[in-house]
């Protein structure tokens, strides 16, 4: 009973008034000016576009919908928490920040953008979002993708930042997807669904 009630107010913690995404992404998201975050991405004006979004994770099926969902709860917990940012200027640099709590001490953890966002089957994600898009396996790297792998610390926090002189294509970064490993591939664990945008 105890662990139903925790995993159901994690869960709860994760939903905003957006629906699938949260407020603007998921819980506690912001938009900062000059951005919007609108379905599957929002668009820049001219001074760029910038966002901040987190969630507790939930499994598939859980009561209260989450935009972070856990398809292995050794490795990411119910109630694990996770922050995504992006800041993106005016046909320019782009930045994507990632922040967890509440995963497994010392684990290396793979973290990559994907072209989808989350579902119930973790392939629902799609691939990784590239900037050339390629099916050459030599264009699987993180300066064609946004890798943010990282290793939790002994509280089981983690942290990792990717920057790249280009932008979001519009509407085909959804979600970032956590894996059993660093690298290119791996198991996916969980993945959040992200309001990713461009900056015009």
């Amino acid at each position: 009973m105890g662990l139903a009630v925790v995993v159901l107010a994690s869960a709860a913690l994760a939903t905003g008034a957006g629906g699938a995404y949260g407020a603007t992404g998921g819980a506690g998201g912001t938009v900062e000016p000059g951005g919007s975050a609108a379905g599957g991405g929002g668009t820049g004006g001219k001074h760029g576009y910038s966002m901040r979004t987190d969630a507790r994770f939930a499994p598939p099926g859980a009561f209260v919908p989450s935009a972070a969902v856990t398809y292995d709860m050794r490795l990411v917990p119910a109630g694990s928490w996770i922050e995504v940012g992006q800041r993106s200027a005016e046909r320019g640099a782009t930045t994507v920040k990632l922040r967890v709590t509440g995963l497994k001490a010392g684990h290396e953890y793979g973290a990559h953008v994907h072209r989808k966002p989350c579902g119930a089957d973790p392939a629902a994600a799609g691939g990784h979002y590239q900037h050339r898009p390629s099916t050459n396996p030599a264009d699987v790297n993180p300066d064609n993708e946004v890798w943010l792998d990282f290793t939790a610390d002994a509280r089981g926090m983690g942290a990792a930042s990717a920057r790249h002189d280009w932008n979001f294509r519009f509407g085909e970064a959804g979600s970032v997807v956590l894996h059993g490993e660093q690298g290119g591939s791996g198991v996916r664990l969980a993945c959040f669904s992200v309001p990713f945008g461009w900056a015009a």
